[in-house]
């Protein structure tokens, strides 16, 4: 019988901060996305409220709870449980006198798995996270869940493929991405929907594993420009190749099936992970390789 893991990505727009009208329509979905089939859920990033990092505000450090006790986490637990599916659950999280941009990984009993802290923090405009957010300790996480094994990077996580190659060191057998994108403020005319995909696009090739991204939508007015986030969540297959996707406005759930074992042979049959060469990536790791 193959193994296999049904996922999906949910889009949705967050303009209010009612963190509570938030967190019902992100049940909401969830609920439609299980009714569909799926394991696995993920929400867009921050979904407790509209994207803050757009500016510089002390009064969004207000909006921070320990991992534990988050209210998108105490909220969406017995939902998991409720429902059998995990749930990939991006926060806002204050660690003593820590700001993290986290994500908790919920098991199909309720049960937090542990929590993961987003490791590359932007800093331009409409994009001003490093104002908020301590760069990530945790190191990248591979949660074991009821159903297989899901690495999840957060937002601009998802342009480095250090990190997708890492999860998949870890043994990912999907990768996820919980998002918020949109317009960029300081440039009307700079338009990165179809990079961001592909950037998603080539990490599910060259590591032969099934991509998922899930972005918010609609527009905010954090700042009087206001922002508009385009959507564009998709699932990708090993291939790279999208297999359900969301165009810019649309609200709800995408859902796919995977065959595990099938991907895990194809992966094999490949050779990308029998032929690394790990005696030359030494500078990879140092911030300012020199050449011989």
């Amino acid at each position: 019988m193959a193994r296999t893991m049904t996922v999906a990505a949910l889009q949705a727009s967050y303009p209010t901060e009612d963190i509570d009208r938030n967190i019902a329509r992100t049940v909401e979905l969830v609920r439609e996305a299980a009714s569909k089939g799926a394991q696995v859920i993920l929400p867009s990033e921050l979904f407790q409220g509209p994207y803050f990092c757009v500016s510089q505000e002390e009064r969004w450090f207000g909006t921070a709870y320990a991992w534990r006790e988050h209210p998108c986490v105490t909220a969406l637990a017995p939902v998991a449980a409720e429902l059998g599916v995990a749930i990939p659950v991006s926060i806002f999280e204050r660690e003593g006198p820590h700001y993290f941009n986290s994500l908790v990984m919920l098991d199909a009993d309720g049960r937090p798995m542990g929590v993961y802290r987003k490791s590359h923090i932007p800093d331009g405009p409409g994009y001003m996270e490093k104002y908020y957010f301590r760069p990530g300790d945790t190191g990248f996480r591979v949660w074991d869940t009821r159903f297989g094994k899901v690495g999840v990077g957060i937002c601009w996580d998802q342009w480095y493929p250090e990190t997708a190659r890492a999860m998949m060191l870890m043994g990912a057998e999907v990768l996820m991405y919980p998002t918020a994108i949109g317009s960029e403020p300081h440039d009307k005319e700079l338009d990165t929907a179809e990079p961001w995909r592909r950037a998603m696009q080539g990490h599910a090739v060259s590591n032969v594993v099934p991509v998922v991204g899930a972005n918010r939508t609609g527009t905010e007015h954090a700042i009087e420009v206001g922002q508009t986030f385009y959507g564009s969540s998709f699932i990708a297959d090993h291939r790279g190749d999208l297999v359900e996707s969301f165009g810019r406005t649309e609200e709800g759930v995408l859902v796919h099936t995977f065959d595990l074992e099938y991907v895990d042979r194809h992966r094999a049959a490949w050779g990308f992970f029998r032929d690394r060469r790990t005696d030359l990536y030494g500078s990879l790791v140092s911030p300012r390789p020199s050449q011989p």
